[in-house]
């Protein structure tokens, strides 16, 4: 009699029941057993660990057996228990991870005849930046969309501000230039990269200051320095900087006031 080699006793269970070709939920105990019992008799095995494994399966099997000839048991509920079923659940469990180690293994074969090629490109073609068309990135987005978002922000600021304690004291007029505003942008666009629009202007401190920052971005925008990407309507808004160069302005290119009415607050 030629032997198999089975990874333990559920795997030899396993082989007897497809060898059969029956069903793992009517498992014929008695000719299922006499097999096993054969194969078990016929082992040569020289570990006694993995013989005493096969030996507890074959008592196992008796014992069910033995139980399958006794008037079957009932649970309080009524229901009459199968002794094969604790069986059962463990082959279809033991079934699941062999397959799935199966699979496993063959992926891990078809991957090991796959070679990857180190990439060769050239530097100049690795450098190459497509050029930036600004009216693209700008399609669809419209300063309507960035007023709704810039209304929006205004209209949380009011909502913090407790309407008592803010008519205390006496709040000084700082005047806040644009082209500070801008190289602040520029700054926090070098370090950011890609930044969101409403959490930039949330980040301010005042109500002037909100209002220039929006203007400076404007202006960046305008010089090219920023570009604007929405994926979808009502999305949030995103701005990317696509050109950290030194950026020199006169005053004469900035054409904001930014001062405060006199006898008015921030």
């Amino acid at each position: 009699m030629k032997l198999e080699a089975f990874e333990g006793p559920l795997d030899l269970l396993l082989h007897l029941i497809e060898k059969n070709k029956v069903n793992i939920y009517d498992i014929p105990i008695v000719e299922i057993t006499a097999q096993y019992l054969e194969y078990v008799q016929a082992m040569e095995e020289e570990d006694l660990d993995v013989v005493s494994d096969f030996l507890v399966m074959a008592a196992t099997l008796l014992d069910i057996k033995c139980r399958m000839l006794l008037p079957k048991e009932t649970t309080p509920e009524g229901e009459e228990q199968d002794p094969r079923s604790e069986l059962v659940e463990r082959l279809l469990e033991y079934k699941m991870y062999k397959y799935a180690s199966q699979g496993l293994k063959e992926r891990q074969v078809e991957a090991s005849r796959a070679f990857y090629k180190q990439p060769t490109i050239p530097p100049e073609v690795a450098a190459y930046e497509e050029p930036v068309d600004t009216e693209l990135l700008l399609s669809g987005l419209t300063l309507s969309r960035l007023k709704q978002v810039f209304d929006f922000v205004m209209k949380r600021r009011e909502d913090k501000i407790d309407p008592v304690r803010s008519r205390f004291g006496q709040i000084k007029k700082e005047p806040i230039k644009v082209e500070d505003k801008i190289m602040a942008v520029m700054e926090y666009g070098r370090k950011k990269h890609v930044f969101n629009f409403r959490e930039l202007l949330e980040s301010q401190p005042t109500r002037m200051e909100i209002v220039v920052t929006f203007l400076a971005i404007l202006e960046l925008l305008k010089l090219g320095r920023l570009a604007v990407t929405q994926e979808q309507l009502f999305d949030e808004i995103h701005l990317e900087m696509i050109d950290d160069s030194p950026l020199v302005l006169s005053e004469d290119e900035i054409a904001y006031d930014t001062e405060t009415p006199e006898g008015e607050e921030e």
